[in-house]
């Protein structure tokens, strides 16, 4: 088995818990053993704007702590995997402030090498796993399911630092989904904004972002809507009906992680898959025991 160190970052274990669940019953079916490493804290990401030294000195310290046990990083929050792979970024190309950052990691024996990867959930089921892997342990496909697909913003911008998808034409996700029998297809507010990043400042206008992608996904007859970022899930899913107010329409679409369809066509139970712990209507989808 393949081994990862599985980055939670704050959002998944302190909130998104559907997310994890998923995650922990599905990747060991693939082969991948999930390792959990002491000492691991937040990417820094959220305070960016704040101090741009703290957000790279907290990433550093996280990869460095997967680099002392000499193992990759398997991070499904695009945002902490934007954080990782951008800290990995200056790191390699800024001498000067790799070696700031390793004068403050010294306190705790920790130095950023930059020796581990960053991967986040689709390119280690697309490009890691593959699809003939996962195809294998289909027993229940998801037959003529058709589904809206959301990558969110971190997963596809920028990508001059590296992304693990195409930023204009994302499609790793659409692949996995066939093999599991579904039918993803592609609609033009596929890489609109989810809101989540003005929700604390502009509440309202991030409500009408979640609002309005979620309105034109249900006008076009999509049976779910399918995301793999703990904060993207948590607009489309958990403020759903505060998101339909606010654009005076009453939405009903079911929102579901990746994970979480890919634990169903494995025939995992619901239950397992933390199904119950969504609170938009999954209900509606009549798949699964």
């Amino acid at each position: 088995m393949k081994k990862y160190a599985l980055y939670p970052g704050c959002v998944m274990p302190t909130e998104q818990y559907a997310y994890e669940l998923s995650i922990r019953e599905t990747f060991p079916l693939l082969d991948i053993e999930l390792v959990d490493l002491e000492g691991f804290s937040c990417c820094g990401e959220p305070m960016k704007s704040v101090n741009q030294l703290m957000t790279l000195y907290l990433s550093a310290r996280n990869l460095a702590i997967g680099e002392k046990q000499d193992i990759d990083l398997f991070v499904p929050c695009p945002m902490c995997h934007l954080a990782l792979s951008e800290c990995k970024h200056v790191m390699e190309n800024n001498v000067e402030m790799r070696d700031r950052v390793n004068g403050m990691l010294v306190s705790e024996d920790l130095q950023y090498k930059g020796s581990v990867d960053i991967v986040n959930t689709v390119d280690l089921l697309h490009d890691h796993i593959g699809v003939d892997q996962i195809e294998k342990h289909v027993r229940k496909p998801l037959d003529g399911l058709k589904i809206a697909t959301h990558y969110g913003c971190h997963l596809i911008r920028p990508s001059e630092i590296g992304r693990p998808v195409d930023s204009e034409n994302p499609q790793k996700m659409e692949t996995v989904l066939k093999i599991l029998g579904a039918e993803p297809l592609d609609y033009a507010e596929k890489l609109d904004c989810c809101g989540a990043p003005i929700l604390a400042n502009l509440p309202e206008s991030a409500l009408t972002k979640t609002g309005q992608k979620l309105q034109r996904v249900q006008e076009q007859g999509f049976d779910v809507f399918v995301d793999v970022c703990p904060w993207c899930h948590r607009m489309f899913d958990s403020k759903q009906v505060k998101a339909g107010e606010t654009v005076a329409s009453k939405l009903e679409v079911p929102v579901v992680y990746l994970t979480q369809l890919l634990g169903l066509a494995f025939g995992v139970k619901k239950e397992k898959l933390g199904l119950d712990l969504n609170l938009s209507p999954v209900d509606k989808l009549k798949i699964g025991d």
